[in-house]
């Protein structure tokens, strides 16, 4: 499901382009469009909005909540429509990575406007529905706006406030265009058996243990062959090896393993070994 993230200042026009852009799609291409609303769940959770901006930890929980139910609703040939601030960069850069992962296009709309007529607009509101001056302030200050040279947030459609809606390029964004391809970075880890989790995690402490024993014995600057791993050999034992250091390889060996398990042959608690000691003897000889 194609995903199309509004993004604006306050009182810019958001929802009355996300309403416009869910209206087109519907009718003139039958398409099914959720649209989520950040004043939707301030309603619906009794949230205050004012209060909302200036608590960082609670904002961090909303923005989590519309992201949730965003990509909880990205299928193929429908629609969802995150209408919210969006002004984060870093927030837009995690929903495309999701969209990506999704196998999703997307698409960032600004809506454009003077910082004196949005707080006009503002002020129109209820009194319920409006934002104080300092909110409307700091929300301006911390806008981020997008650009259309950061692939999170192209292609990117701009409009200001008397600007037609040309509902057939954002149609044509949305469902004639490639989404990107998914890369190691936004693909989720492939699964694994619990068995090989456990002898990847218990033969590279093993390692671990082996090496700290060897470095106690004084072995620094030695060769050293790897306890209960005949077959495995250390190139050397840096003398400035930490234990720290030495927990940090570790992990990142883990963390590539899982996300690139080896063949079934090579599952052995003796082929880890001597995948993890190579990676070792890699790590240390080029640090």
């Amino acid at each position: 499901m194609p995903l199309l993230i509004v993004v604006g200042l306050p009182s810019s026009g958001k929802t009355t382009r996300a309403n416009e852009i869910k209206e087109y799609l519907s009718k003139e291409h039958n398409k099914v469009v959720h649209l989520i609303s950040d004043n939707e769940l301030f309603a619906k959770k009794s949230i205050d909005k004012n209060a909302l901006v200036f608590d960082a930890q609670k904002e961090k929980e909303v923005r989590g909540c519309l992201k949730s139910e965003a990509l909880r609703l990205l299928e193929k040939e429908n629609v969802v429509i995150l209408d919210s601030s969006n002004y984060i960069k870093g927030y837009r850069y995690e929903l495309y990575c999701a969209s990506k992962n999704s196998k999703s296009t997307q698409l960032t709309l600004e809506t454009l406007g003077p910082k004196e007529v949005c707080w006009e607009w503002n002020c129109q509101r209820q009194d319920g529905d409006k934002y104080t001056k300092e909110a409307f302030d700091a929300l301006h200050l911390r806008y981020e706006a997008p650009d259309n040279r950061n692939r999170w947030d192209s292609p990117l459609v701009t409009l200001q406030a008397g600007d037609l809606l040309n509902g057939l390029s954002i149609y044509e964004a949305l469902f004639l265009r490639k989404p990107p391809p998914p890369n190691q970075s936004t693909q989720t880890a492939p699964l694994c058996s619990s068995n090989f989790l456990y002898e990847l995690d218990k033969t590279t402490q093993d390692v671990v243990n082996a090496i700290l024993s060897a470095k106690k014995l004084g072995l620094e600057g030695s060769r050293v062959k790897i306890s209960g791993f005949d077959s495995c050999v250390l190139d050397e034992l840096p003398s400035n090896l930490t234990p720290i250091q030495l927990a940090k390889l570790r992990r990142q060996f883990l963390n590539y393993t899982k996300l690139h398990p080896p063949s079934k042959q090579n599952e052995s608690q003796m082929k880890l070994a001597q995948l993890f000691v190579q990676f070792l003897n890699t790590s240390l000889n080029s640090s």
